[in-house]
């Protein structure tokens, strides 16, 4: 659990620190910004390692149960992955209306995935790890509502003419929804999520 935390410290932590506009350009005009782009890498992708690996081990010692939830929940789940999969099937650099909508589909597409992810899962590393991202992903939405130092480029850009981009997002996005939580997540997660699947 202790591995867990702290990864969720270090990886969480310094996208944390980029709400904070004042103490961010203080410490870029210190360090220079090659500096602490890449202290900020380092530090990320050392948190994203530190994650996996502990919640790894946390799963192989034993889950803590907090509550147990009932089944349709993880159905429930399976079916919400499928819009963070659109959601982020609408990023990129050209607009769509989808894109439009949300502002930002990464947040959206993280906090759809969190949310899921609590709802069918009762333990407490769970509860921590989903808990943090959502929360995470919650406040960098508030603080992006509130930040004025954005250069235009970018903000959201307004929703096209067509529907194309937003097609291609939806099929693109179920596509790759049903390939990853019919044959990917038991094989890369360990945890079979589709129906009738053991």
């Amino acid at each position: 659990m202790a591995i867990l935390i702290l990864g969720l410290v270090l990886f969480l932590g310094p996208h944390a620190f980029t709400m904070l506009r004042g103490p961010r350009a203080a410490l870029i005009g210190r360090l220079g910004e090659k500096r602490y782009k890449g202290i900020y890498t380092i530090l990320s992708l050392l948190g994203f390692v530190l994650m996996i690996w502990g919640f790894g081990r946390y799963r192989a010692d034993g889950m803590i149960p907090v509550w147990d939830p009932p089944v349709w929940t993880r159905h429930l789940a399976v079916l919400l992955t499928l819009f963070a999969f659109i959601s982020i099937a609408a990023m990129g650099p050209k607009p769509s209306h989808i894109q439009a909508a949300v502002k930002h589909p990464m947040l959206l597409a993280i906090k759809i995935w969190a949310t899921a992810h609590l709802l069918a899962n009762g333990d407490l590393g769970s509860i921590l790890l989903f808990g943090g991202f959502l929360a995470w992903a919650v406040a960098a939405r508030i603080s992006l509502k509130r930040r004025t130092d954005e250069p235009a480029h970018k903000l959201p850009k307004p929703a096209p003419a067509g529907w194309r981009r937003d097609a291609t997002a939806v099929i693109g996005g179920i596509v790759v929804w049903f390939v990853f939580a019919r044959f990917l997540h038991p094989l890369l997660i360990g945890v079979a999520v589709w129906p009738g699947q053991a």
